[in-house]
């Protein structure tokens, strides 16, 4: 998978979280299963990344809900980088 379609997939995960209601500091695995074979039904990436990249999407929410900014770019603030 290119990194193209790696943040897109976040993206795509981080709107399904949204439209949930799931908590950006959600950390419970049962209710992020449902993301997690979200993931792996769309990708060809294991069980660990296909988890990774479900924080990564919740990550990526949380820097889209700051005031203001890129939420790719605020993420050298937090010491996060995206694939």
């Amino acid at each position: 998978m290119d990194e193209n379609q790696y943040n897109s997939l976040i993206e795509k995960i981080a709107t399904m979280m949204e439209h949930d209601g799931l908590s950006i500091d959600e950390q419970n695995t049962q209710k992020l299963q449902k993301y997690k074979e979200h993931v792996n039904s769309n990708s060809n990436l294991n069980d660990d990344d296909a988890m990774k990249l479900v924080y990564e999407s919740l990550l990526y929410l949380k820097l889209k809900n700051l005031d203001s900014g890129d939420p790719l770019q605020k993420g050298d603030e937090f010491g996060a980088g995206f694939s």
